[in-house]
């Protein structure tokens, strides 16, 4: 951990954090194409505003990936991937298309491919209706797609059950549902490929890390980004204080009151600059308070 030293407080940048290979490899990829000329993007390449307006500012426009048109000949599909199924439907449109999905969301299709092919009931761990579960469920539409042990009841009572998981899910939690499936379907053949990508585990295991150590955690990242939300539940879990903040202006002072150490965690799809601008404050709040003291006493 990287350790930055204030006169009110430290602040402490989690091991693993940030942006990942995949989301920077779509973002590099989207810019030399916007070089080229105009392009939509099919949805938001990454969960983070300030991706969308980083491309926007280079001409990149916007069209539904579910949709029909868009404002341009050239489409580009996410990093959150789709099914086969929208990608041949924008190409048969006549279409030019440019595919930054991760190539670790890739591995989960093909996993999820895998178990429907070996005939077993294709289960997904993930949050139902976001992008990624999405595209998994759009060439196996009879796919069920479980969060909570609740949601087991709801399965169907087949003989081969075959799970994966939505890439950013918590490694843990996946774990628990699938010995959850095992408890409460005994008689199921139940085979499990664990999708969750390397990166969102390498920051999982860091916030472990992290809140061993502080008092309050920040995690940076994208409102509707689901793996930052979960960085900041896990924070909240392991006993620590923790807020889902997207830039400095999100920061209350009253926060940081009595607080010796902070934490700094981000998501995925959290650019490098974000997490620059948030420490920034942080240490631009701890030096003038230190200021203020000294003026009063």
């Amino acid at each position: 951990m990287k350790t930055i030293k204030t006169p009110r407080y430290d602040i402490l940048i989690a091991k693993h954090t940030g942006m990942c290979f995949g989301v920077r490899q779509a973002i590099e990829t989207t810019e030399a194409s916007l070089a080229q000329g105009p392009a939509s993007i099919l949805g938001q390449l990454a969960h983070n505003p300030a991706v969308k307006s980083r491309l926007a500012s280079q001409g990149a426009r916007t069209a539904k990936l579910e949709g029909k048109t868009a404002p341009t000949q050239h489409v580009i599909i996410t990093a959150h991937g789709a099914s086969d199924r929208d990608r041949k439907r924008w190409h048969k449109a006549g279409y030019q298309i440019t595919d930054t999905t991760c190539p670790l969301v890739r591995v989960a299709h093909a996993k999820l491919s895998k178990v429907v092919a070996e005939g077993y009931q294709p289960i997904i761990v993930g949050k139902a209706g976001h992008v990624e579960v999405r595209g998994l469920q759009g060439d196996f539409p009879n796919a069920r797609v479980i969060l909570h042990p609740d949601d087991i009841a709801d399965l169907p009572h087949v003989k081969r059950l075959g799970i994966i998981a939505q890439t950013t899910q918590p490694i843990d939690r996946v774990r628990a549902l699938v010995s959850e499936v095992r408890k409460q379907r005994p008689e199921a053949e139940v085979v499990y490929y664990d999708t969750v990508c390397h990166p969102t585990k390498d920051r999982q295991t860091s916030l472990h890390e992290l809140c061993q150590a502080v008092e309050l955690v920040l995690a940076i990242g994208g409102k509707n980004s689901n793996n930052t939300t979960q960085l900041a539940r896990t924070a909240r879990k392991l006993g620590c204080k923790a807020a889902h903040i997207e830039s400095p202006d999100d920061i209350h002072e009253e926060w940081l009151e009595g607080i010796s150490r902070i934490g700094i965690t981000a998501g995925t799809s959290t650019l490098d600059e974000s997490i620059h601008a948030i420490t920034f404050r942080l240490q631009e709040i701890g030096e003038s308070a230190h200021l203020l003291s000294q003026t009063t006493s």
